[in-house]
C-alpha cells in the first residue's frame, strides 16, 4: 500500500495541472488541483513518487518540500524494492498461492467437469479445469473465486461497522485496482476494494474497510482523519504494517 503525507499550504482555485520534475534523482509526479494541503505519496511496486499540491505553489517551492522528506521517501522506495514478490502465475500444480493471509500450494486437477476452486487442506488449493483451458483462464476462474470470497465476508463486516463509526455505506464494490488498496466517493457513500485483499489476512481487509468508511467522515488524510482512526481501530497502524509487509503481485503497476 502506498505510503503519503502531508503538509500544509494556503488553498488555490487553479486548475489540475500535471507534470513530472526530477529531484536529487528521483523522478516526482506533479498533481497540481484545487487543495488546501500539499500530498507526498510513495506507491508500490516500484517507489513512484507523487505530489499533490496547491494550484498556487511553483515547481521550486515544490522541490523545497519534498526535498525536506527525501529521508522518508528513500526509506519508503527502499522498502518497496525488498518487499517479497511472487513470480508470474503460470497456474500449474506446485505453485503458492494466497488466501486470507496463508500460502497454499496449487494443485491442478484436469477434469471435464465444471471449473472450481477449493481449500482442500492448510496446505492445499485445489483448482479443477478442462485438459485444454489455458493459464490466463485458470486465473480468471481463480479470480472469480477470490471475488465470490470477498462478496461473502464484506456485508457482516460493513453491518459491524457502520454502528461503530456512524455511517451508512451507499454501496460496496470489488475490483482490480493499480494503485490502491480501496477508495471512496463519499458523496455516493460508495466504497470500492481491492480484489487483492482477498489473498490478505482478514484483519488487513477490515482495515481498509474502516479506513474507507472513515472518509465518509473526513475526505482527507488529514490529522482529524488520524484521531478518527485511533478512535475506532487503534490498532490500525499495526494492521497497516501487516499489510505492506505482506507479498506483493509479479505485475508492474501502471499509475
Amino acid at each position: 500500500m502506498m505510503q503519503r503525507l502531508c503538509l500544509s499550504w494556503s488553498k488555490s482555485n487553479m486548475n489540475t495541472d500535471r507534470h513530472q520534475i526530477m529531484i536529487r534523482g528521483i523522478p516526482v509526479d506533479i498533481v497540481r488541483k484545487d487543495i488546501k494541503n500539499l500530498h507526498v505519496g510513495v506507491y508500490p511496486p516500484g517507489g513512484r513518487v507523487r505530489v499533490a499540491a496547491p494550484g498556487h505553489m511553483d515547481n521550486e517551492a515544490i522541490r523545497v518540500a519534498v526535498v525536506s522528506r527525501l529521508g522518508w521517501i528513500k526509506r519508503q522506495r527502499s522498502r518497496f524494492a525488498s518487499q517479497e514478490r511472487q513470480s508470474q502465475r503460470e497456474m500449474i500444480t506446485g505453485e503458492s498461492h494466497y488466501f486470507q493471509g496463508r500460502r497454499y500450494r496449487l494443485a491442478v486437477i484436469q477434469t471435464p467437469g465444471r471449473a472450481s476452486v477449493r481449500v482442500a487442506n492448510n496446505s492445499t488449493m485445489e483448482l479443477r479445469v478442462r485438459p485444454d483451458m489455458e493459464p490466463d483462464k485458470r486465473l480468471a476462474v481463480l479470480e472469480r473465486w477470490y471475488r465470490r470470497q470477498l462478496k461473502e465476508q464484506l456485508p457482516g463486516l460493513v453491518a459491524k461497522w457502520e454502528p461503530v463509526i456512524g455511517v451508512t455505506v451507499g454501496q460496496w464494490r470489488i475490483r482490480k485496482m493499480k494503485t490502491r488498496w480501496g477508495s471512496c466517493n463519499a458523496q455516493a457513500r460508495r466504497i470500492w476494494l481491492n480484489l487483492e485483499l482477498a489473498k490478505k489476512p482478514p484483519g488487513c481487509l477490515e482495515y481498509i474497510l474502516v479506513h474507507e468508511m472513515v472518509h465518509l467522515l473526513e475526505r482527507q488524510h488529514s490529522e482529524r482523519f488520524a484521531k478518527l482512526m485511533d478512535r475506532f481501530m487503534p490498532d490500525w497502524r499495526l494492521r497497516k504494517d501487516e499489510l505492506n509487509q505482506a507479498p506483493l503481485g509479479h505485475e508492474e503497476w501502471g499509475y
